[in-house]
């Protein structure tokens, strides 16, 4: 496994594992790996040749009193999970390598980014579209794949590719998830006991809007109240927003009528968790 730290590097890499006509496959993550980014990586090498992690906790999409500091990182258990999974390069620079002094420059997919997660945190979405643009400039994949947890930001990552006509497939792998039920994220090692034991209501949420859902009851506002009921009657949980959305444009609907996407952000104590899943009437 070749582990690389500059962009001409990593660079000259892909393009030469492209001379040899090899397909070129790019997990980007934030490490702190965990069984979603390895399902992820396996994903990725049904579809691709060769196979790069990138590792890079960017700074441009934490705002102001989120927790980039305090972020979870264990670079050399990653590399060892990598290395068993047969990883053929890791891509890990550090943050003056990717933001050198002068850099001005953004991506912004309008829109897109204003409502759910990007209302809730300013700026989140710009951060995140530049720096996979320059993820994918700099490691030339041919498919990159990204977790369904993240939902929005799958969205408008595709949408950025759509529009800037990028080479490169935009692939969405399914959440992964805890016993009981709670998505993986680096983030639940936040959670104490207590709150650990209550962050299982925002799937169980979930859950249960689907299955009244299976049995008739199409009218969001209703199924709102009924998951806002469930979440508020634990001691910790505080809700950011539930949406009910079309999956395609993330727009709003007010009745199920088709296959939706329920969107949440829930906050554990001082953890704010996201989850989603899918429903059909």
């Amino acid at each position: 496994m070749k582990i690389i730290g500059k962009i001409k590097e990593q660079q000259n890499y892909s393009l030469n594992m492209k001379y040899q006509k090899m397909k070129i496959g790019l997990v980007p993550t934030m490490g702190f790996l965990h069984k979603g980014h390895l399902s992820l990586i396996d994903k990725a090498k049904e579809l691709s040749d060769k196979i790069i992690v990138s590792i890079f906790v960017n700074p441009t999409q934490f705002g102001a009193g989120e927790d980039y500091r305090k972020y979870p990182r264990d670079e050399n258990r990653d590399l060892k999970l990598l290395r068993e999974k047969e990883v053929d390069a890791v891509f890990i620079p550090k943050t003056k390598e990717i933001y050198p002094e002068g850099f001005k420059t953004s991506c912004h997919v309008s829109e897109l980014s204003k409502k759910y997660c990007g209302s809730s945190r300013p700026g989140h979405f710009e951060g995140v579209t530049t720096v996979v643009l320059k993820l994918f400039n700099i490691t030339q994949p041919d498919i990159a794949v990204f977790g369904e947890k993240d939902y929005q930001q799958y969205i408008i990552i595709k949408k950025m590719s759509e529009d800037l006509n990028l080479p490169i497939k935009i692939i969405p792998s399914p959440i992964i998830r805890e016993k009981d039920g709670l998505a993986m994220s680096s983030r639940n090692t936040y959670l104490n006991r207590e709150q650990r034991k209550e962050a299982a209501i925002v799937y169980e949420s979930l859950l249960t809007a689907k299955d009244l859902v299976k049995k008739g009851k199409h009218e969001t506002g209703f199924l709102k109240k009924k998951m806002t009921g469930l979440i508020e009657s634990k001691k910790y949980t505080r809700i950011d927003y539930i949406e009910f959305i079309n999956p395609e444009t993330l727009k709003k609907v007010k009745k199920i009528e088709k296959p939706t996407r329920i969107l949440m952000a829930v906050w554990v104590g001082k953890t704010r968790l996201i989850d989603n899943i899918e429903v059909r009437p």
